[in-house]
């Protein structure tokens, strides 16, 4: 493997200033956003990693407030998409029309962007549109580009997808598949607020409390970080830590443990390891250093895993799941 780029001096700065802006970002988000710390937090390690967040968890739990939020607070712009069952490819992407130029009489297509063109997308219920729809977004999450009529339409950057799933309401629902769940970063799993953030949102959200979001970094800032996670240091040790996980996660490996050959049906890919090692760079930069840890892939072991790490019905019966699994590997 390549060694990474050392960074130059202004970048070292570079990296401590957005240490300081992480905190920023938060203290903007808690103008609104009550408690979710490790849910922002997972976020915020995705963006800067270039990657895209699969966030589950029941409804009314601020899922679209804090992706509305955190692009006000990165001066993003922001669209909202409701996945329905009768959702098409062409109101995703977009589509042509025919249009007559005026002063000619001639007719010509024009393409109508649809609202996959922004920053920050929120893809509300994607499993409640059919496979043909989500793999048009899935093919703009991996290309960030658009082909409509054999023309490339290129997607604003920095591009950032943010898709909500409702893990009890499985009727009329399309879950996605393994293939497709793997183009997703992370599985972020959204609680329950405690006691006492739920009475900070009663607070907040009954009364005339009007809080005013400022931009903390721009987009231009947002490519250039994205430039620099790629070029932190990480140390073989801590590669060898991560193959070693990823690898352990493959029943009927050499190096897999009885509890994964008797609980999992399958195994993390490569994709997996490229995760951690991203998610562990960017976690580094967030908290302004220039070098993974291996406590930074630990952070990142279960949102990483948890959708790649597939059990089975043995594991169900004795009340096993993939973090559970991830747990016990990190152990």
């Amino acid at each position: 493997m390549a060694d990474e780029e050392k960074l130059k001096p202004e970048e070292i700065e570079a990296v401590e200033r957005l240490g300081k802006a992480k905190e920023t970002i938060e203290q903007e988000l808690r103008k609104i956003i009550v408690g979710m710390e490790s849910v922002v937090e997972e976020v915020l390690i995705a963006i800067f990693a270039r990657g895209h967040v699969l966030l589950v968890g029941v409804p009314g739990l601020a899922k679209t407030l804090l992706i509305s939020t955190l692009a006000q607070s990165l001066s993003l712009s922001f669209k909202r998409i409701q996945f329905t069952p009768d959702l098409m490819p062409s109101d995703i992407t977009g589509t042509e029309v025919i249009q007559e130029d005026k002063a000619t009489g001639e007719r010509i297509f024009k393409f109508l962007q649809g609202p996959i063109f922004a920053n920050v997308i929120l893809a509300d219920e994607i499993n409640r549109t059919p496979p043909k729809t989500q793999a048009s977004l899935l093919e703009a999450m991996q290309e960030r580009q658009v082909t409509i009529s054999g023309n490339r339409n290129a997607l604003p950057e920095p591009f950032f997808v943010l898709a909500t799933q409702n893990p009890i309401e499985q009727e009329g629902t399309y879950p996605l598949p393994e293939a497709q769940l793997d183009r997703f970063m992370f599985m972020t799993m959204v609680g329950y607020p405690d006691r006492n953030e739920e009475m900070e949102i009663i607070d907040k959200t009954t009364t005339t409390y009007t809080p005013d979001i400022k931009p903390v970094l721009s987009g231009e800032e947002i490519m250039t970080l994205q430039e620099l996670v790629r070029k932190v240091e990480v140390d073989n040790d801590v590669k060898n830590y991560i193959m070693d996980v990823v690898r352990k996660t493959r029943c009927n490996e050499k190096e897999a443990p009885d509890f994964v050959n008797e609980w999992v049906a399958w195994g993390a890919g490569p994709r997996a390891c490229q995760y951690l090692v991203l998610g562990g760079k960017a976690k580094a930069i967030l908290e302004g250093r220039v070098k993974v840890h291996r406590e930074d892939v630990d952070r990142v072991a279960h949102p990483v895993l948890r959708h790649r790490v597939i059990t089975n019905f043995n594991a169900e019966a004795e009340g096993m799941n993939s973090d559970k699994v991830i747990d016990r590997l990190i152990a």
